[in-house]
């Protein structure tokens, strides 16, 4: 316990560059003596930690100190070997001179156990391409100029200033401000035709309002599937969404923005799911049917 706790110590003084004494008690939910006492043993140790007194006075590390590879334990740095090698599966982040590096200062050789691998089965050169330069506009805050195709099927151009890339539900999105819409959005990778930069850089972004009504966009969604559809309902929903019927059937309850997605979504099963609730999801999913039998129909 008393480990833990000086190891998080220096990383919360890393991550702030100082506290005072009071606020690392009140954050370990010690006494401030324990604090002091916590602090001669870093020294010891040789961690250079130091106390100063006065109006701006606090506890701080030397500001060029670096963890030292005996402050983590054997699983701890196997956990983090395997972390940057599932990174470098994903074959977006390039870490393999930083596995490499890390592997030879805890003496540890990273063992191929795992993959995970994000990338579409038909990736080209292209998807790499562009996800290499979102990364560094996000890194360098460039702000881009992208060619994006919208849910209702628009294309055109935005000027973006890119925050953070996202991967959720099994696709990778770049979350930033757009300066057409002046507000904050996901832009599916996938959906970003053509990315180029603008020349600009950007510092201040206004700050991210959340929309008062933002959960109310999801709506419980009952479905039914047949027995036969298990591997599919069982790879697209979360198992805790699912109960097996009397009849083998599946009925599954879930949360789901119900937009244009959703619909595309429930028609790739075909005939094989009956939409329970909401009763206007199912006019909407089968108008949308019938339009698809009169467009293809011989």
């Amino acid at each position: 316990m008393q480990e833990g706790r000086l190891f998080n110590m220096v990383y919360y003084l890393l991550h702030r560059g100082h506290a005072s004494a009071p606020e690392l008690a009140e954050k370990f939910e010690v006494s401030v003596r324990t604090i002091y006492r916590d602090i001669d043993k870093l020294s010891s140790a040789g961690i250079p930690i130091y106390a100063e007194a006065g109006r701006n006075g606090g506890i701080f590390l030397k500001q060029d100190y670096v963890l030292d590879r005996t402050v983590f334990s054997d699983s701890e740095k196997e956990e983090l070997l395997m972390a940057l090698q599932s990174l470098t599966a994903t074959k977006r982040l390039d870490n393999t001179g930083v596995l490499s590096k890390l592997s030879s200062l805890f003496n540890l050789k990273s063992s191929d156990w795992v993959e995970v691998d994000f990338s579409r089965w038909h990736e080209g050169q292209i998807d790499n391409t562009q996800f290499e330069a979102l990364k560094s506009a996000v890194i360098h805050q460039h702000y881009l100029m992208i060619t994006y195709v919208g849910m209702n099927g628009t294309c055109g151009e935005r000027k973006i200033a890119p925050v953070k890339l996202i991967y959720k539900s099994k696709a990778w999105y770049l979350k930033a401000y757009c300066q057409n819409k002046k507000a904050y959005r996901l832009f599916k990778l996938t959906r970003i035709l053509n990315i180029s930069l603008s020349g600009e850089t950007f510092s201040n972004l206004p700050e991210e309002v959340l929309a008062e009504n933002a959960e109310q966009s999801y709506r419980t969604i009952k479905l039914q599937f047949p027995k036969t559809m298990a591997y599919r309902v069982y790879d697209e929903f979360n198992q805790d969404d699912v109960s097996l019927m009397e009849n083998g059937d599946l009925f599954v309850s879930t949360q789901m923005p119900e937009d244009t997605w959703l619909v595309g979504f429930l028609l790739s099963f075909g005939t094989e799911v009956e939409i329970i609730e909401p009763t206007s999801l199912q006019k909407i999913v089968a108008e949308q049917a019938l339009k698809i039998f009169e467009k293809n129909k011989s």
